[in-house]
């Protein structure tokens, strides 16, 4: 019975259901739609809004190109952004939009070359590199800088920032920052509470003057540190300034006011160290003790002439030296340079270690001195009070060059006493000691000639002198080694008319290869003195006119008449050369005889057709006639009256007509009867016949 009733129902059951079942699939389908209408909507939203790459900028993954763009504010950017190109536009503060903020993939971003005027804000807190420089920056607040803690690389470089616009623990918030650029500002003083985290620090060409103490404080991880261009000076640094930063590498006071290396320089790690065109007069010994990183030192641009020996005892790294620009006195002053630079070999790279002096070796390298610097030895000069003392004269490393040969040394205390000025004896022109004889010659106004005999052979002599000031003051003394095998030594670069001791002792060379003086214990017993006084330099003059005078006392008479003499010849030579030259027979190759009317003159045949001699006649450049005349009749037989002439016309290579209109006309001397007639030459001086 319940089988039998359903399938009786059935067919309206189904119909029901069927017609409820196609209303549900019909409204699912309509949501469905309306879901996809509606993600398709937002995607495209957000797609023309914030993913794309802006229109007036070029985009590559995450690197924005909108730089050279003349922008005058940042447009919208993709969120995706991680690298921004800025630069090069007209951007101002108010150009920076406040949703820039919210970019928080933004890494680097590159600002320079814009108008701002204020440091900027609203940069995103990612930033880790931003590059400021060349805007017109003037204030650095802290506020700002602690949006950015993540911070590393800050460039202000050419800005308008000064010491007292930098707010004080400006960088307080940038536990992160490794590197400061402040290159080209207005900075007077090292900036206050740097961030012990920075590495390299670039002050350079600012008014920086002083340098106190405190400056560097804390700043143990500064490896790299540029001070160049600023107002620097050795009585404005304080002496622990630089010892603080310990682990400094390179340590560059270029174009600075210094006259030595400031003192207490780290010396642990400092590789590069860089002191050129600044004011160097001498390297104090010790100035680079304990340098055995150091890789390059420059030391250009000053007045350096010497360096003391044992500067480069510790620069076992050194591979660059540079030097150029420096009087260098190569004398015995820097032989134990020359001997550290041969045993150094290819190791070092020296550039400018060139010689300004003496004359003899200017302009050689030191390390091309090698004949020179065997004949010199090392004088170790020990000794007694200085006499000259008194006169006021002071020793110091930057003495002047020494006069007389070439290898000499100027010291305040000889290795031997001279004799008093003040005793009651005087000194001869010549000396007798008991191993030595010594004879004095004063040769000219600024030399003088010394000779001497030894009674026992010596390996070298010890030659001093000096000159004698006004009363009993003395001056400088000299001091030079002679070997042992010469017997005459001359003294040159002398003052005129002045009194000089000179003074001669013998040297031994001992078991340890050390210069000793030979003879007694007592140096006095061996040291040989003699006097000689230089002529004045009128004395010279007066010679040497006398010689001008023997030369020019030739009889006046015999001079006027060798002139005269000599005028007559060139003007009877010249006359004899006109008139060759009006008759023809000296300048003519191709003779012939004019009529009778113009008896036997001979002309030459460029002159008679009214052109000068030229070969260059032959070289037709352009659109003209050739004048040549017919076969010449031999030599001294008479010429018709007529004239015979064949004109060949010569016509251009490329083609063009014998004649140029008015306007093709380049030059007025060329081409045509009219560019003749326009040049000045009359007709009658290229057309005779």
């Amino acid at each position: 019975m319940t089988v039998f009733m359903f399938l009786i129902m059935s067919p309206v059951c189904m119909a029901k259901l069927g017609a409820r079942l196609f209303v549900l699939f019909l409204s699912l389908t309509i949501h469905a739609g309306m879901l996809r209408f509606a993600a398709a909507s937002i995607q495209g939203y957000f797609g023309d809004i914030d993913m794309t790459c802006p229109s007036v900028c070029r985009c590559d993954e995450d690197f924005i190109y909108c730089n050279d763009r003349g922008l005058s504010s940042i447009p919208s950017l993709p969120p995706s952004a991680s690298v921004l190109y800025l630069q090069n536009n007209h951007i101002n503060n108010p150009g920076l939009p406040t949703s820039l903020e919210r970019h928080l993939s933004v890494r680097v971003v590159y600002l320079y070359d814009n108008e701002l005027d204020e440091f900027p804000m609203h940069l995103p807190p990612s930033v880790r590199e931003l590059h400021l420089q060349d805007n017109n920056i003037r204030t650095i607040p802290r506020t700002t800088l602690a949006r950015m803690p993540l911070l590393e690389k800050l460039h202000l470089d050419d800005n308008s920032i000064s010491t007292v616009s930098i707010e004080d623990q400006a960088f307080a918030d940038n536990p992160r920052l490794r590197l400061l650029f402040l290159s080209r500002n207005h900075l007077s003083s090292i900036p206050s509470g740097l961030p012990a985290s920075l590495e390299e620090l670039r002050l350079d060409d600012n008014r920086i003057s002083t340098i106190p103490t405190h400056a560097f404080r804390g700043l143990n991880s500064l490896r790299c540190l540029v001070l160049d261009g600023n107002l620097l000076a050795n009585q404005r640094i304080a002496d622990d300034t630089f010892s603080r930063l310990s682990n400094l590498t390179e340590l560059s006071l270029v174009r600075n006011s210094l006259q030595t290396p400031p003192v207490n320089l780290p010396s642990a790690h400092l590789q590069r160290l860089s002191l050129q065109d600044n004011a160097l007069t001498h390297m104090p010994r010790g100035s680079l003790d304990g340098m055995h990183r150091l890789q390059r030192l420059d030391l250009s641009g000053n007045n350096l002439t010497t360096l003391p020996r044992g500067l480069f005892k510790d620069l076992d790294s050194l591979g660059q030296l540079l030097v150029r620009g420096n009087p260098w006195h190569c004398g015995c002053n820097l032989r134990w340079l020359f001997d550290w630079l041969r045993a150094r070999g290819n190791t070092i790279t020296v550039r400018g270690l060139t010689c300004h002096g003496p004359d003899r070796v200017r302009d050689l390298a030191l390390i091309d001195l090698g004949s020179e610097m065997e004949e010199c030895e090392v004088v170790r000069l020990t000794g007694t009070k200085d006499k000259g003392a008194a006169s006021g004269v002071e020793s110091s490393t930057t003495n002047a060059p020494p006069q007389g040969s070439l290898f000499t040394l100027r010291s305040k205390r000889p290795g031997f006493g001279f004799p008093d000025s003040g005793l009651d004896y005087t000194l001869s022109s010549s000396g007798v000691g008991k191993s030595l004889a010594l004879n004095v010659k004063p040769l000219s106004h600024n030399s003088i000639r010394v000779t001497w005999s030894a009674a026992q052979p010596s390996s070298s002599f010890r030659l001093s002198w000096l000159r004698q000031g006004t009363g009993n003051a003395m001056e400088s003394i000299t001091e030079t080694l002679v070997r042992g095998d010469r017997q005459e030594y001359l003294l040159t670069s002398l003052q005129p008319r002045s009194s000089y001791i000179i003074c001669m002792v013998p040297l031994a060379v001992s078991s340890e290869s050390k210069a000793t003086v030979s003879g007694d214990a007592d140096s006095d017993e061996a040291l040989v003195c003699a006097k000689a006084e230089t002529s004045d330099l009128s004395s010279s003059e007066e010679e040497q006119d006398e010689d001008s005078h023997q030369i020019t006392s030739l009889p006046l008479a015999g001079i006027i008449g060798g002139a005269t003499a000599t005028v007559s010849l060139a003007l009877i030579f010249g006359v004899f050369c006109w008139y060759g030259h009006r008759t023809g027979h000296l300048c003519s190759r191709d003779h012939y005889t004019r009529s009778s009317s113009r008896k036997s003159k001979t002309y030459d045949d460029y002159i008679e057709s009214g052109t000068k001699k030229d070969n260059t006649i032959l070289e037709i450049r352009g659109p003209g006639f050739q004048m040549t005349p017919m076969p010449a009749c031999p030599p001294m037989q008479p010429k018709p009256l007529r004239e015979d002439y064949i004109i060949h016309t010569i016509f251009p290579s490329n083609g063009t007509g014998l004649y140029k209109g008015s306007n093709h006309v380049s030059n007025a001397g060329h081409g045509t009867n009219r560019g003749y007639r326009e040049g000045g030459i009359p007709d009658i001086d290229y057309c005779y016949t």
